[in-house]
């Protein structure tokens, strides 16, 4: 991995490390957060390549609150944070989704 990418994925991590409990956020909303605004899919490959389990992964979902495809845990996980989902399968974001942007950064 060239050096550009790890400090874009390790900045990735620390945005990521920093979701509250019971909160999401999307991958667009980090890629932002980072500095790189078009690269969300980024985003999703640092997540796939974490580097550890203790990063909340599973706190991060797509920009109407899909949950990550083939990962059934991510659900769970969220649900017993406190993590509402609507009828559709998607994470409520209008209650969940955390305003990092009136917060910091």
């Amino acid at each position: 991995m060239d050096e550009t990418l790890r400090e874009f994925f390790n900045e990735v991590y620390e945005i990521t490390r920093q979701i509250p409990l019971g909160k999401v956020l999307t991958y667009g909303k980090i890629a932002i957060l980072a500095g790189r605004p078009q690269h969300a899919r980024w985003v999703g490959r640092a997540m796939a390549l974490a580097p550890d389990d203790t990063l909340p992964c599973h706190r991060v979902v797509n920009s109407i609150g899909e949950t990550a495809p083939g990962w059934t845990e991510q659900r769970t996980l969220l649900e017993n944070e406190g993590v509402t989902f609507l009828t559709n399968g998607c994470v409520d974001m209008k209650k969940h989704l955390w305003e990092v942007f009136r917060h910091q950064y």
